[in-house]
């Protein structure tokens, strides 16, 4: 049953907002915001429906037109008292910004054309044409003959956008977040911490230089080459709390990399103040162009002594030995090029290599699994959840990410909680028994760290029951220490084969990245087995098809039903099995089918409904390319019939059309009649699922024996 709101909801959750700064936050507003609070109270109740209506728009622009509610007593005299007292304003007031993203590119043309000719302006940028409109309304003014007295600007947005990011911690939140937790579209975390307990800032300096950063981060695409120039000038806010470090590092690199070509000198400056990861590399390696090599060889030295983080490390180390020691490769390069083993996968695994591998490898008796960061990050929540989610974690319900990791000073904080918990979870047992207990107590609660499933923990508990657990404990003790560097890049799979490794799949021309070097030196050195497998394709012989024909009611996935399946198994050029059932589909069977196919509603009265016999087909067909002449028919009803049972049905596709246009060019027709025909292949009874299949697989040898296949 869908949810309704009350008639003033917005006004409610206003005031729920604002209530989170008479708490703990309250000593992170400066006398303007509290004052703006203070304000905001003292309207009458329809005034302040008024300014909570604009508070919940996108932008701090509205149009004055669409504020006709029939709760609120006579709106627009409303709207003119509040103009008259200062809450909105001209839209001449207005950030470029707030302009641009409320009036339409056609708008802004047109705002244009009042001043120059509009040729040529279609093909440019957005912000470029608000940046050309905003020089123009600076020099001359509004234009008089374009009327925008029907939008106002929300005077009070800087004061109202501070509190929403001292509240939800980003740019990015908006009071219809409220709306969407009480109409249960967003889940939240309903035992997190109150305002009362926790607060995001330790004081109003630290709060108010974060927010300096990140309102400036939105405006820059809309700064103009002067503004850039100027704001590389100003004084920059300095940042003792862990998010204004990410804001000012952020904003310092896209700042600095926005002058490079105008004022390079200018870059290197504001590059050089940030303190975060990418702009000191973004720094290092422009003034390494600029021809200062010494004070970047001893700026990586320094971080090689005394590295901020690993993913910094990471950087100096391989920086210094190409441009110091000569060496002509990247680490990354060496890595991929010293990959320990190369395998020849069958190119129909080519849209899903590692699901490919790990077929690969079942087919040789050798157990395999999908992990990559799932594996690590589920380990990592569950074995920490406590400290994780403690009542200092979460500044309110929809905070995800625990600040502790937010502000990658885990171990800082719980160092010693940490330890005494790992020396607890002594043996692999210990360990399994606190995540399984972990994952009863806290299913599907909100995180950020992973989704929670009923197979969760199948392979943290293969790790723990076959790895190397003193290097489990390392790895964890790793994450704890630099969760940002080791948040992912973890390796694809895990292989049982005589011990337990990772394995990193690399396809042809797929690259390594930064994050994965880091966390498959990380895991080295915990102690485990590492390896990367470049993957070569090649057609292999061994690759089992299974070619697919169904009967059907009708033509469309969506309300049709199969009536029969027929499926052959080709293995290395032979059938080596077949599977076949007619099929209840729990409807009339249109005559015209009947005389097509011959199957009628009395022959599969008794039949299996499809969900008797799914596990069959999942199984027959698991690790097997689908093959079906136009295989996107047969593989979408089949696949349709899966999700009307809430399960997942994945399989490589291919397509003995094609296959035979590739094979066979220039024939008359690719219709399996009349491919069969023109082939000599026997067809025992057309329009019958396992004859088609048998038909279709023939055909699928034929390309086969046309393109041979690879050896391995």
């Amino acid at each position: 049953m869908r949810k309704t709101l009350p008639e003033k909801y917005y006004l409610s959750h206003f005031h729920e907002f604002l209530r989170f700064f008479e708490g703990q936050s309250k000593h992170l507003l400066h006398a303007r915001s509290q004052q703006f609070i203070g304000d905001f109270k003292a309207l009458p109740e329809d005034q302040q429906c008024i300014v909570a209506r604009a508070a919940n728009r996108k932008y701090a622009v509205v149009n004055r037109a669409h504020f006709t509610y029939e709760e609120i007593h006579q709106p627009q005299q409303q709207l003119d008292a509040l103009v008259d007292t200062g809450w909105f304003g001209p839209l001449s007031r207005a950030p470029l910004h707030d302009v641009a993203a409320v009036l339409t590119k056609a708008d802004i043309i047109e705002l244009l054309g009042c001043y120059h000719s509009t040729r040529g302006l279609a093909s440019a940028t957005k912000p470029a044409l608000a940046s050309q409109l905003n020089s123009y309304i600076a020099e001359q003014g509004w234009p008089a003959s374009w009327s925008c007295d029907h939008y106002l600007y929300c005077e009070f947005d800087e004061h109202l956008r501070f509190l929403l990011f001292l509240y939800f911690g980003n740019t990015r939140g908006r009071l219809n977040q409220f709306s969407m937790r009480d109409l249960g579209i967003m889940r939240t975390r309903d035992d997190s911490a109150s305002g009362e307990a926790v607060a995001r800032f330790d004081d109003a300096d630290e709060a108010s230089a974060a927010w300096y950063y990140a309102k400036e981060l939105q405006a820059l695409p809309y700064a103009t080459p002067a503004h850039r120039q100027a704001l590389a000038g100003a004084w920059f806010p300095p940042v003792n709390s862990a998010v204004g470090q990410q804001l000012q590092d952020k904003y310092c690199l896209k700042l600095g990399q926005s002058l490079l070509d105008e004022a390079p000198g200018l870059a290197l400056d504001v590059l050089a103040q940030g303190e975060g990861d990418n702009a000191r590399e973004k720094w290092l390696r422009e003034l390494y162009k600029s021809g200062d090599k010494d004070t970047v060889k001893a700026e990586l030295e320094s971080i090689i002594d005394n590295p901020a983080s690993d993913t910094l490390l990471a950087f100096a180390e391989d920086f210094y030995a190409r441009k110091y020691h000569k060496k002509r490769t990247s680490a990354v390069t060496d890595m991929l090029r010293n990959a320990s083993r190369v395998l020849a996968l069958d190119e129909s695994q080519n849209q899903q290599v590692e699901r490919g591998v790990i077929a690969w490898y079942k087919r040789r008796g050798i157990a395999a699994w999908r992990t990559e960061n799932r594996l690590w990050r589920v380990l990592f929540g569950l074995t920490f959840w406590e400290l994780l989610y403690n009542q200092g974690a979460l500044v309110n319900e929809f905070d995800r990410r625990p600040q502790p990791l937010r502000h990658n000073d885990f171990y800082a904080r719980y160092g010693d909680e940490i330890e005494a918990l790992l020396a607890k979870l002594a043996t692999p047992a210990d360990m399994l028994r606190h995540v399984t207990q972990q994952a009863a107590a806290h299913f599907g609660k909100v995180n950020s760290l992973f989704m929670w499933s009923q197979q969760l923990l199948e392979t943290p508990k293969v790790l723990l029951q076959q790895g190397d657990y003193p290097a489990t404990q390392q790895l964890l003790r790793m994450m704890c220490k630099d969760f940002a560097s080791l948040r992912d890049g973890f390796p694809d799979i895990m292989v049982a084969d005589n011990g337990l490794r990772f394995e990193e799949i690399k396809a042809p021309g797929d690259q390594l990245r930064r994050n994965q070097l880091i966390s498959i030196q990380r895991l080295q050195q915990a102690g485990f087995d590492v390896t990367i497998t470049q993957v070569n394709w090649v057609r292999d012989p061994q690759q089992p098809y299974a070619v697919v024909d169904i009967e059907t009611t009708g033509g469309n996935a969506s309300y049709h039903r199969i009536t029969e399946v027929g499926i052959a198994k080709v293995v290395n050029g032979e059938i080596v099995d077949r599977w076949e059932s007619l099929i209840n589909p729990q409807r009339r069977i249109p005559s015209s089918i009947t005389r097509l196919t011959g199957i009628s509603d009395d022959m599969v009265a008794d039949a299996p409904l499809f969900a008797e016999v799914a596990d069959s087909i999942a199984a027959f067909t698991e690790d097997c390319v689908f093959v079906a002449h136009n295989v996107n028919f047969d593989y979408g009803f089949i696949k349709q019939e899966f999700a009307r049972l809430e399960q997942p049905y994945r399989r490589p596709k291919l397509c003995t059309v094609r296959e035979m246009r590739k094979a066979f060019p220039g024939l008359p027709s690719y219709s399996l009649a009349a491919l069969t025909q023109h082939f000599g292949i026997g067809m025992d009874r057309h329009h019958r699922a396992l004859s088609d299949a048998n038909a279709a697989a023939a055909l699928l040898l034929m390309t086969q024996e046309a393109t041979p296949a690879d050896v391995n």
